[in-house]
């Protein structure tokens, strides 16, 4: 099946050294932009809450040193949330030098031209914007889908993170509009692979380095889908 070896060639290629020095890279700047993230609220909270609060019969308490500490509770909390479309900003970075990896060690006769930066980081924004919007709808649509509501996460965010990883990998070889057509005539196969991904995406730990394994699974899934592994590829970039 093509879409279990895109993801088996995926996992391995997150062992090679330069893949796994990315990972690695994305995991200190989540963890980084977290700690910075719960350290402003600390400040916030001791900043603007009254420093002592006096009840009867109990006498005076210091509520903003009480509740700035109490911000720390929210770290798990901001973790499980956010930790998916974080990763997944900064993995949308580095989704290119994954593609160049893969691609240099299992295409090289048909390596993709990267995109720019400014195409990447839209890429990356675009992400991150489907997952928190599934997330949110997904969150309001609960009480009213019960046990469904995971079916529509996993789903909408499979069909999603697909449509992007695909385009990005595809849009290495071709034009927008060729990458959306060959996306739509292989769409079972790329939102089944989204789905897989996305499934992952709510495993803690390991959620931080799945945006990278989708970069290197969805550049397989490309090549194996398109048969461009050779300089007589069938679709050209335009």
């Amino acid at each position: 099946m093509i879409v279990s070896r895109a993801l088996i060639l995926a996992w391995m290629d997150l062992l090679r050294p330069r893949i796994l020095r990315l990972a690695l890279m994305g995991i200190a700047l989540t963890i980084l932009l977290f700690v910075v993230l719960q350290s402003a609220l600390f400040w916030v909270v001791r900043t603007l809450v009254p420093g002592d609060l006096v009840l009867p019969w109990i006498g005076t308490l210091d509520v903003g040193a009480a509740l700035s500490w109490g911000t720390l509770a929210l770290f798990p909390l901001m973790g499980f949330f956010l930790m998916a479309p974080v990763a997944a900003g900064f993995a949308g970075l580095f989704a290119e030098r994954v593609a160049d990896v893969v691609e240099e060690v299992h295409y090289p006769a048909r390596h993709g031209a990267s995109l720019d930066f400014l195409d990447g980081l839209l890429e990356s924004v675009a992400v991150v914007a489907a997952i928190l919007a599934v997330a949110v709808v997904s969150l309001f649509l609960t009480p009213v889908l019960g046990p469904l509501a995971p079916v529509l996460l996993f789903t909408a965010n499979g069909w999603l993170l697909g449509r992007e990883f695909f385009q990005m990998a595809a849009r290495r070889h071709m034009d927008e509009p060729g990458a959306t057509a060959l996306r739509r005539a292989n769409a079972g196969r790329v939102t089944l692979a989204g789905v897989l991904i996305a499934i992952a995406l709510v495993i803690p730990l390991v959620n931080i380095a799945v945006p990278l394994l989708a970069a290197a699974a969805f550049t397989h899934l490309f090549h194996l889908i398109s048969g461009t592994s050779g300089p007589d590829s069938r679709h050209p970039r335009g």
